[in-house]
């Protein structure tokens, strides 16, 4: 029978591959996770959505669900395509999934400078960025997870998916200046072409560890602090296929939880410039947008931290709560100032759901499979996306205000952090009983 190479305990394999482990090995992690970064500092642009929808709604008569079309088809286009790119990304390594990425996101914006209608955009940003977000994301995060052990998780996730979160940043202002200044169609004309050459770059700085790695600190022995006591509980040494893993309790749990949060967290990134111009009279805000990526970004490292610190329960528990309170007010942010707090928050809590799934995914089903395990999961964004949008654009068209979205929101935050403590069971043996203990 063949011996996995990840549960080889030989000491001297393991004495013969030390040199490389810690200096060389940890170097190339962090190359590894701050290029995976800036993929996704690129990809990241679609949160700068709400730009384009404010110019195509204020100048080109769009209604506001119309604007919404090509996010939420890119949306749903990102997390379905997270399922076969983790796949491929897990057999073939990342590289190659990233650069189909970077000429998809090329052809998408490209495309969308031609055909500036909502057919257009809808096929060209929508399903062609779409597309490169989805491989280009499922080929980021599970590389740089794998260079490092179960300790430094919820950090380099954090730090890998804080790279999408923190676009908006420049892609907001960015987005608005050329707009202003060369129109709508050369602003995707220029995105296009400088984006295409920067993942290309990047790309090739990613790939997965050597067969036999042993992640520094992977040896360790949980039990000491609140988080790893929690581990103990969560975390599984069995490598799950993806069918094994859909036939546990925990990922119907976590997929709807994802939803929830991503379903609330979205909703205010795709209409935020609307929402600032008609609650308070605020017409910039590309402002507001590039506050909420910087909270976002945060959440995302925060996220992380406080998985590694006090683990998924306790995070995801104030993350929910702290959410479902904020949309609760969020219909009487009436002025700058509260807009400015119900961003903060709802970008500082939607980043860390983004951090916090993917760790709470490897702890439950391990790191082997994760590139397909997680793109399972994240179709659960998608769906967040999809109904985010289509949430806030129809209850806008429809009543004039985007208070029940809000409300609904709410509910569903709430719903979420109920849904948490439910996390722990069934244990993993309930699929099929683990072979070797990893921790």
């Amino acid at each position: 029978m063949q011996v996995k190479s990840s549960t080889i305990q030989n000491p001297a394999k393991r004495a013969f591959s030390q040199p490389y482990e810690l200096p060389k090995a940890i170097n190339k992690g962090w190359k590894v996770t701050f290029a995976g970064t800036g993929v996704n500092l690129a990809l990241g642009i679609l949160y700068s959505w709400s730009i384009i929808a404010g110019f195509l709604r204020d100048n080109m008569g769009w209604s506001a669900f119309n604007t919404q079309l090509p996010y939420m088809i890119a949306c749903g286009v990102f997390a379905l395509l997270m399922v076969p790119g983790g796949r491929i990304q897990d057999q073939v390594g990342p590289r190659k999934v990233i650069m189909a990425a970077a000429l998809l996101a090329g052809i998408g914006f490209v495309g969308s400078s031609y055909f500036t209608s909502p057919l257009g955009l809808s096929i060209f940003f929508g399903l062609f960025f779409g597309a490169a977000i989805g491989l280009g994301y499922s080929s980021t995060t599970p590389p740089a997870m794998k260079w490092f052990g179960s300790n430094k998780r919820g950090l380099i996730t954090g730090i890998v998916v804080s790279g999408f979160g923190l676009a908006s940043v420049y892609s907001a202002p960015l987005a608005n200046s050329l707009i202003q200044r060369v129109g709508l169609s050369q602003t995707f004309l220029f995105i296009g072409i400088a984006f295409f050459f920067l993942i290309l770059i990047l790309a090739q700085f990613i790939k997965n560890p050597p067969p036999g790695y042993v992640p520094p600190g992977a040896s360790r022995s949980l039990g000491n602090t609140p988080a790893e006591k929690e581990k103990k509980k969560v975390s599984t040494a069995t490598d799950f296929e993806w069918h094994e893993m859909c036939k546990t309790p925990q990922f119907y749990v976590l997929w709807f939880m994802f939803c929830f949060g991503s379903l609330a967290g979205l909703m205010i990134i795709g209409q935020l410039s609307s929402i600032a111009r008609e609650q308070s009279g605020i017409a910039l805000g590309f402002i507001l947008v590039a506050i909420l990526a910087i909270f976002n970004a945060g959440g995302r490292i925060s996220g992380g931290i406080m998985f590694d610190s006090i683990g998924a329960t306790k995070t995801l528990f104030i993350i929910f709560s702290l959410q479902a309170v904020n949309f609760l007010l969020f219909g009487i942010y009436n002025n700058l100032y509260l807009l400015l707090i119900g961003t903060v928050i709802a970008g500082f809590c939607y980043g860390a759901c983004l951090s916090v799934f993917p760790s709470i995914t490897a702890n439950l089903f391990g790191v082997k499979n994760l590139g397909i395990n997680y793109g399972l999961i994240f179709t659960a964004w998608g769906a967040g996306g999809v109904f985010g949008g289509l949430l806030g654009g129809m209850v806008r068209d429809t009543t004039g205000t985007y208070l029940y979205a809000y409300l609904a929101a709410a509910a569903l935050c709430f719903l979420g952090a109920i849904l948490i403590f439910f996390l722990k069971l069934p244990e993993s043996s309930a699929v099929r009983k683990p072979e070797t203990a990893t921790e």
